[in-house]
């Protein structure tokens, strides 16, 4: 990730949903909260609540997604996501109106 680039930020254990937009305010430096392995981190700014959120099922149902990293190793902390799909994830909340 690099400053400046827009992220979407995920609940990964309970209420497994995308529930914010925040941008990188600094790159890759290693994690001092790590104690072993080899772990980095990154600083992200909150930019906005993705309202409402947008639900692991609701990524699972759309075809268009049926390929990101997300649905094939749900335990990654960070995936790599085309503009295409990043755009596709945020228009699925009207969806759920």
């Amino acid at each position: 990730m690099k400053v400046g680039d827009h992220v979407l930020f995920y609940h990964s254990v309970v209420g497994k949903a995308v529930v914010g937009i925040a941008k990188v305010t600094k790159e890759a430096f290693p994690d001092p909260t790590a104690t072993e392995g080899d772990w980095y981190a990154v600083e992200l700014r909150p930019i906005t609540p993705v309202a409402p959120p947008v639900t692991l099922e609701q990524i699972k149902q759309e075809p268009k997604l049926s390929t990101i990293a997300l649905l094939k190793q749900s335990r990654l902390s960070v995936i790599k996501l085309s503009m295409a799909n990043f755009d596709t994830i945020l228009a699925l909340r009207a969806d759920s109106r």
